[in-house]
């Protein structure tokens, strides 16, 4: 597969690397430098593009690509959300792969934390808390991840409504958030009682899975069309 790096950064190399690995031909590399290198004949050759950017261009990256006929996974957050650009994918009849978070372990922890609230309606007295940890470079929060194991709680709870970054009432779930270090991310689920709490986490013990679950993802645009998700991925993979 031929594939274009949209941001070459550490996650950008990371992912070229593992392409590679993979088989795959990284044909461009596009950062703020060439943004001229989209009308490239290299750029204009790519089966797919991987884009990971800033909220602030991630839009944009992604109309410059679909204009060129150009598949893309992205794994930028914090844009807006699938419904913001559907108008823009209809119209360019463009293939798009989304995801907050492309770590296969990150999308088991989304299945596992939509069951256990689902269990919690069961239970009134348990009330979910969460916090996430990342890097001192990631400086939007909550990150894209939590928002998506927020939503997943939502929908499975018939009590918790909404989230927040600060307590705003029994059906709110609170989403607290520290950056440290060079900490890839981490997410800890915790559904407190009077009397004990269960938790639930995730640990990235580096990028590379988020890396590899890209790659993954652009292989799985091959033959396909539209709005694609990790959801449609990992059911493939179980099947």
């Amino acid at each position: 597969m031929k594939i274009a790096l949209i941001g070459y950064g550490k996650m950008g190399r990371m992912i070229e690397n593992i392409a590679i690995q993979r088989g795959h031909q990284i044909v461009a590399k596009i950062d703020v430098n060439n943004l001229q290198d989209f009308d490239s004949q290299e750029f204009l050759s790519a089966d797919v593009a991987i884009e990971f950017t800033t909220p602030a261009t991630a839009v944009a990256n992604y109309e410059k690509a679909f204009k060129r006929g150009i598949p893309v996974v992205s794994g930028t957050t914090a844009w807006g959300s699938i419904d913001d650009i559907r108008q823009m994918i209809d119209h360019y009849n463009a293939t798009f792969f989304w995801t907050s978070n492309f770590s296969v372990g990150v999308n088991i922890f989304f299945a596992v934390n939509r069951f256990l609230a689902r269990i919690m309606n069961h239970f009134p007295q348990y009330h979910p808390e969460m916090m996430e940890i990342h890097h001192i470079h990631k400086l939007d929060h909550p990150s894209g991840t939590a928002k998506t194991l927020a939503e997943g709680i939502i929908a499975e709870s018939n009590r918790i409504d909404k989230w927040a970054e600060t307590p705003a009432g029994d059906d709110t779930l609170v989403i607290n958030h520290r950056r440290e270090g060079e900490v890839p991310g981490t997410h800890i689920i915790d559904w407190k009682s009077p009397v004990d709490s269960i938790s639930i986490s995730h640990i990235a013990n580096s990028r590379e899975g988020f890396a590899l679950g890209a790659v993954i993802a652009a292989e799985y645009t091959q033959g396909r069309h539209g709005i694609l998700s990790m959801d449609q991925l990992m059911g493939d993979l179980l099947k």
